[in-house]
């Protein structure tokens, strides 16, 4: 009963879900399907790969598709559920090893892609105070050819070491998961990815972004590009401006068409007073609003309130 109720919650992430095997925290804790073939792909050059704190093996699904692989697990399950699901999927043999990380001995050789846990007690843990350590999973990039590591989207940039790259992962408007790709395996220093697609976006040089006013259109950028920094790259792509030199909102004349932002019409652009807002909605008809904000201390919760619509 346990796994029929598994496999149905696991539906939306896996299209092989009715014939995998779960627990409840290795599902909570897998990332979709798509997110991990996108992974994938960066081990494209390595024949051999371990998947360590691999959980139910949601992304050796798609590691241990024309590769040798390995997954490791202190949980003395998930190794064998992660094995298993990685068989539904095509795999060949994938050996399922019970240890913990820190006690392995991984050859040079080996490419390694760490899901460290981010949960103990019931409790949310820091990045940095991921088990194993994120300061234990970066050291890995002097040990072995590659590393992958996924953490939490809220990770502070500031703890990603030179040379590697950070990727914000999201799917459509909910931002998902951040990883850490080692130097043999970066391509730039920051970069967004939005699903469906995958569409990409990365740091690079450039002019920096004018502000004014609000023109006829306004675009709320993906929070894979507001948190990756890569608001003034996406400007630049697609010739719009900014509002205020540290609010991420863009604006332009023309409609923009791009997988990294959704766009919103300009009805009005007014200064911020509550009484001629509420004025301007119900002379408009509106019945209901959805509020967004940037760099303010207003509460959304009460404004919408305060509207009164």
């Amino acid at each position: 009963l346990a796994q029929h109720e598994l496999r149905a919650r696991a539906a939306p992430r896996f299209t092989l879900a009715g014939e995998m095997w779960f627990t409840r925290e290795g599902l909570e804790q897998a990332s979709a399907e798509p997110l991990a073939r996108h992974r994938a792909g960066r081990y494209a050059g390595f024949d051999r790969v371990a998947d360590l704190c691999c959980g139910i093996g949601g992304d050796l699904c798609a590691l241990a598709l024309g590769r040798d692989a390995v997954a490791v697990d202190l949980d003395p399950v998930h190794p064998r559920m992660a094995r298993e699901n990685a068989r539904v999927h095509g795999a060949g043999e994938v050996g399922a090893v019970r240890a913990d990380v820190r006690d392995l001995r991984l050859p040079r050789s080996l490419a390694v892609f760490v899901d460290p846990a981010r949960r103990a007690g019931g409790r949310r843990l820091a990045a940095p105070d991921s088990r194993p350590r994120l300061s234990w999973c970066l050291g890995l990039g002097d040990r072995v050819a590659g590393v992958g590591i996924k953490t939490a989207p809220g990770l502070p940039l500031g703890l990603v070491p030179p040379g590697w790259e950070v990727e914000l992962l999201a799917d459509r408007r909910e931002l998902k998961e951040a990883v850490l790709w080692s130097p043999a395996l970066a391509t730039t220093a920051r970069r967004a990815t939005v699903f469906p697609g995958p569409s990409t976006l990365v740091t690079r040089p450039g002019p920096p972004v004018r502000c004014a006013q609000p023109g006829a259109f306004l675009l709320d950028p993906s929070p894979a590009v507001t948190r990756a920094g890569l608001v003034e790259e996406l400007a630049r792509d697609l010739g719009a401006w900014k509002l205020d030199p540290r609010i991420a909102f863009l604006s332009a004349d023309q409609p923009l068409r791009t997988p990294f932002g959704r766009l919103l019409g300009v009805d009005a652009s007014l200064p911020w007073n509550l009484k001629r807002l509420r004025q301007v909605l119900r002379e408009r008809g509106v019945g209901a609003v959805e509020v967004r904000k940037r760099g303010s201390a207003v509460d959304v919760a009460e404004l919408t309130g305060r509207l009164r619509l």
